[in-house]
């Protein structure tokens, strides 16, 4: 029979990963009687562990919430878990970084060492809020594996999957980086990394990530451009090249009060010139993309430049009344830049 503290241990494992328990099960997946368990669960009492007791054929335990928070259990990849959550709350602007930052020490201190090691070599930077759509799962795995080679300061290959790419005869060769920095933008993962085959800097999805081991040598770090991984990130997303600031950016004359355009625009400029009507600077990674941002105010807009915006209005009322009428759409134009691409 194991020594009372492993039995405890593993009894609390059991009672935290479902509602209710049959004593009778209990026994069985502890190997122990009916009798030892209800004195184990006497003793986690004692400890304040709120545990119940429910009648029936199949009576048993059940772990409830207590006034108090006692002392919990994880399993590792919970801990791991956990200590990723803390460290994107730390960084999340909700008001609770302090907290999230002095939990995530309280959680580091009682790890055992092989966890903290791994959360030590994780380090994450929430650039953007979770978005509300689902976004694909990466494992916890890729993420450590990851998060590892930028700890340890070592070159990375990994194989990545392109969106609608066909296997053309053969594998693409793997990608070769200098991990930077682990990142989530909307709620999705990024690694960013110096490609030493393209000598640039990349930002890659990591649920596209499949990394391969061995890692390679060590590397010095390079210096990233701007030196803020956040303002960085927020830059390539947006189509610049390091300055932060959109590639496109207009001033349009709107027919609607300053504090409703000021509503439902994130990062824009807007000055009232009267009760009904507005100034609008904004910015967008290409032209069309700035005049449809500005077209979904419900108002009459007046262009005050560039010339390139007000090409871009012309492009998409084109476009808009071959989509009315059915008629062949004007020809796409090259964009000032794509969005961020490995």
């Amino acid at each position: 029979m194991p020594k009372t503290s492993a039995r405890l241990l593993a009894l609390l494992s059991l009672l935290q990963t479902r509602r209710d328990w049959p004593g009778a099960l209990l026994a069985e997946r502890l190997d122990i009687s009916p009798r030892t368990v209800r004195r184990d669960v006497d003793r986690l009492r004692e400890l304040g562990y709120p545990i119940m007791t429910f009648k029936g054929p199949d009576g048993g335990y059940r772990l409830e919430a207590g006034a108090e928070l006692p002392p919990l259990l994880f399993d590792d990849e919970q801990a791991v878990a956990l200590a990723v959550a803390l460290q994107i709350a730390a960084t999340s602007g909700a008001g609770i970084e302090e907290a999230a930052s002095r939990a995530l020490n309280t959680v580091r201190q009682v790890m055992p060492t092989r966890l903290r090691h791994r959360i030590d070599t994780l380090r994450v930077t929430a650039v953007e809020p979770p978005a509300t759509r689902p976004e694909p799962p990466v494992g916890g795995g890729v993420l450590t594996a990851l998060g590892a080679a930028v700890h340890a300061r070592e070159v990375l290959r990994f194989d990545y999957a392109q969106p609608g790419a066909h296997d053309g005869g053969g594998q693409a060769p793997p990608r070769r980086v200098q991990p930077h920095h682990l990142v989530t933008w909307g709620g999705r993962w990024y690694l960013v990394a110096w490609d030493l085959d393209r000598e640039d800097w990349r930002t890659f999805r990591a649920d596209r990530i499949t990394p391969r081991t061995p890692t390679g040598p060590r590397f010095t770090p390079r210096e990233l451009p701007g030196g803020d991984v956040a303002g960085f990130v927020s830059g390539r997303f947006r189509g610049s090249d390091g300055s932060g600031d959109w590639p496109c950016r207009g001033e349009v004359i709107l027919d609607l009060p300053a504090d409703m355009v000021s509503g439902y625009t994130r990062d824009g400029v807007v000055e009232a010139l009267g009760p009904d009507r507005c100034r609008l600077v904004l910015g967008s990674w290409s032209w069309p993309g700035l005049a449809a941002a500005v077209g979904r105010f419900d108002a009459d807009i007046e262009v005050v430049g560039p010339a390139e915006l007000k090409d871009a209005f012309a492009l998409l009322a084109r476009r808009y009344s071959a989509a009315a009428t059915g008629a062949p759409a004007p020809p796409r134009r090259p964009r000032a830049r794509e969005p961020v691409s490995p």
